[in-house]
This record gives structure tokens, C-alpha cells and sequence, in this order.
């Protein structure tokens, strides 16, 4: 009798061990919690989707005259190479002063869009808004790694648009020199996001 308890409680036992691996499979992920940097991440996404959808909707067949904007934060000499060796608190202080200078770019476009009485106003005003979100999200960040603040350029703009071809070629430069920084920004947002980890 002694036995067949002993031999029927092993066998309850090795049928617990197996089923092991079903119970603990079946026991819900911890959700990863959304950092600020992830945040950061996702809304550059949405502003470099929202940069490319008027593009699309505005496409300018022409070639587009270069250089109007002469105060655009320089593209050239960032690489997807220099991702890996950003400083974590410098290169949050230049992103805020650009996200910055393109704010003010943006709402003078908006301003020039609307007399003109551009289709694009409605989007460039969910950009703006979402520009400034951003830029929010992002000092909210270098407060909290103790990043500094730095003074934006000041902007060059054209001085005068009269005509709405004027309008379309600008808006057209400014959205394409956008959506690289764009680009750019989210890549240095993901590369950054684990030197916040150390810093905090």
C-alpha cells in the first residue's frame, strides 16, 4: 500500500514537472515601460510621417531652388556613422535648438501658406502643434540629465513671397531639408537611449 502511494505520488509529481513550462508560458509578459526616449523616438517618427505625406500631397515636379533658408541646421556632416559616439548631453542641447529653429521656419511658412491660401495650412498646423510637443517631451529630457539649454540661430528667412509658385518651392525645401533631420534625430534618440539609463 505504502508503495502505491509512493509510486502514485511520484507520478503526480513528474506530470507537475512537465506541465512547468505550459504554466509559465502562459503567464502574461511584463509590459517593457515606455521611457521618455522611446516617447521622443515615436513622435520624430510621426513628424518625419507627417513631413512625408505633404511632400506626397504637394509632390513639385521642378527643380527646386536651393539655399533659400540659409539659417537650416547643417545636414551634411551628420552621419549614420557618428550615431554610435554621441554625447548624450550635447547632442540633446543641439537637437532642441534645431527642433527650435525649425519651429520658427515653420510657423513663418504657415503664415505665408495662409495668405497664399496654400491646401498644405491644416497639416502645417498639426506639425507645428506636433513640433512643439516634441520640443516639450524634449526639454522635459535635458532637465533630467542635466543637459544645457542652448540659444537657437536666428532664423534667415526669404523676405518677401509673392506669388503661390514662391510658396510651394519653399515649402518644398524646407519639408525635404526637415524630414532628414527628422530621419536623423530618431536614429540619435535610439542610439542616445541607453546613456540615459546610465545617467539616471
Amino acid at each position: 500500500m505504502k508503495l502505491l502511494l509512493d509510486s502514485s505520488s511520484s507520478l503526480l509529481f513528474s506530470l507537475l514537472l512537465a506541465q512547468l513550462p505550459v504554466f509559465t508560458s502562459a503567464s502574461p509578459v511584463p509590459q517593457r515601460r515606455t521611457t521618455d526616449m522611446d516617447k521622443l523616438s515615436n513622435q520624430t517618427k510621426h513628424l518625419m510621417k507627417l513631413t512625408q505625406e505633404l511632400l506626397r500631397e504637394h509632390a513639385f515636379d521642378s527643380d527646386v531652388e536651393p539655399h533659400r533658408f540659409r539659417s537650416l541646421p547643417e545636414m551634411s556632416n551628420r552621419s549614420a556613422n557618428d550615431l554610435n559616439n554621441l554625447e548624450l548631453k550635447p547632442t540633446l542641447s543641439q537637437l532642441h535648438a534645431d527642433l527650435k529653429l525649425y519651429e520658427h521656419h515653420f510657423e513663418w511658412l504657415n503664415k505665408v501658406s495662409k495668405k497664399h491660401h496654400h491646401p498644405a495650412v491644416p497639416k502645417l498646423v498639426d506639425m507645428i502643434r506636433e513640433m512643439k510637443s516634441l520640443i516639450n517631451l524634449l526639454h522635459r529630457q535635458m532637465l533630467r540629465v542635466d543637459a544645457p539649454k542652448l540659444s537657437p540661430a536666428t532664423p534667415s528667412l526669404p523676405p518677401h513671397l509673392p506669388y503661390q509658385f514662391d510658396v510651394l518651392q519653399s515649402s518644398h525645401e524646407l519639408l525635404q531639408h526637415f524630414k532628414l533631420f527628422c530621419d536623423w534625430a530618431y536614429r540619435a534618440f535610439i542610439s542616445l537611449k541607453p546613456k540615459v539609463t546610465i545617467v539616471q
